[in-house]
């Protein structure tokens, strides 16, 4: 398997508590996030939203779709919101929130393995692309958001660090 650690930060000016509700709010994903065109809540959790269990597909700039299920493990709000994924993404996704004034930074930290046979075959070569794609994905979805909360997105920062690749 291969292994890839993401971490995106969006300066949004809006409060905490309205991003905390758009990111809260799965079903919606597809109407902000355009890499994100499913969003099925499969499973309902606790009301603090534990438990919560979604189906993702996701399609970035390169032609193919990933399908994951994100499962919420943690949820402080408006503070840390935290998913663990299982299917042809593997790993934890977690959102951690902070206001500045009027406004909010979140911190999305993705620590993921690929389970396609295919991609894990071309990571040592092809990481870079796929890294992109991501990168692409939350670029997208940081303007996406801003539109979708009416707030002015004062920045965006993507970035990766690279894992050893495992044997597949």
């Amino acid at each position: 398997m291969a292994d890839y650690h993401f971490v995106t930060t969006y300066e949004i000016e809006a409060p905490i508590e309205q991003v905390w509700q758009a990111l809260r709010d799965f079903d919606h994903y597809p109407t902000w996030s355009k890499g994100i065109f499913q969003a099925q809540q499969l499973e309902s959790g606790a009301a603090d939203g534990v438990g919560d269990k979604i189906r993702y597909k996701v399609k970035g700039r390169l032609p193919f779709t990933l399908a994951f299920d994100a499962t919420v493990a943690q949820a402080d709000p408006p503070r840390i919101l935290e998913l663990r994924a299982s299917g042809e993404l593997e790993g934890v996704g977690r959102w951690t929130l902070g206001e500045h004034g009027t406004a909010t930074t979140a911190r999305y930290t993705w620590d993921v393995r690929t389970n396609k046979r295919w991609m894990n075959l071309l990571a040592p070569l092809a990481r870079p692309v796929f890294e992109w794609n991501h990168d692409g994905v939350m670029r997208d979805a940081g303007h996406g958001l801003a539109r979708f909360l009416d707030a002015r997105l004062i920045s965006i920062h993507v970035g990766s660090r690279r894992h050893s690749n495992s044997p597949t």
